[in-house]
């Protein structure tokens, strides 16, 4: 459980969207104010999911072989692959010349108005640019969870700090050094401009893999 959701917080924390959102929330007036309402709701989508199973499943992993662990890993079969079925259509495309932007990626530029992201929009940003999909995965993951055991509650903060580990990260640069900051992340969202279709096939590739290999190895 704990290599999958460490494979899978790296995955969400590096899937290039909400990223490049972040950059043009923080580039905003009151930047900071507005990157923390950001990563609030972020980490609230999180604790959301992660809570949710945790309630079901009550803490309590389910026995090997029960239908409820038989459950979990056939979802984490279609999450993989439906992952790697994303990840060919959005190569598909692109080579057919990427005809219509899908309405979440237009959101961060709708949501900007002539004094930048609002604090609203800042909230909302991250339940629409959430990789709902990796989010699953790791739901799937927790319902092996057993509270009684420290590691496996470390697991799950860890899980989410790493999932949003990018994103503090350029919280505090902007912080301490909001000029140089500024600068870096400009670069950084035109860069991922240029290459966020490689990055997305590949992180969804490789992670759908993944997920598909383990869950049969399990269902085997």
């Amino acid at each position: 459980m704990v290599l999958d959701l460490v494979l899978i917080g790296l995955a969400v924390t590096l899937f290039p969207l909400p990223v490049m959102a972040f950059v043009l929330v923080v580039a905003s007036p009151r930047g900071v104010r507005k990157g923390l309402v950001f990563i609030a709701a972020w980490l609230a989508c999180l604790v959301a999911v992660i809570g949710a199973v945790v309630l079901l499943t009550g803490g309590k992993p389910p026995a090997p072989r029960s239908p409820p662990s038989t459950a979990a890993q056939v979802v984490t079969l279609v999450l993989g692959i439906g992952l790697v079925g994303y990840a060919w259509y959005r190569r598909r495309r692109v080579r057919r010349g990427a005809a219509a932007e899908p309405a979440a990626e237009r959101a961060p530029r709708r949501a900007a108005s002539p004094d930048g992201v609002s604090v609203r929009s800042a909230a909302a940003l991250p339940v629409l640019l959430q990789p709902w999909g990796m989010v699953g995965a790791a739901a799937a993951t927790v319902v092996q969870a057993d509270l009684s055991d420290a590691g496996n509650v470390v697991a799950l903060v860890v899980f989410c700090l790493l999932a949003t580990s990018s994103l503090l990260a350029m919280e505090l640069s902007v912080v301490f050094s909001p000029e140089r900051a500024h600068r870096t992340l400009a670069g950084l969202r035109g860069w991922l401009t240029r290459h966020k279709e490689p990055a997305i096939f590949g992180l969804c590739v490789l992670l759908g893999l993944w997920l598909i290999s383990r869950s049969l190895y399990q269902l085997a």
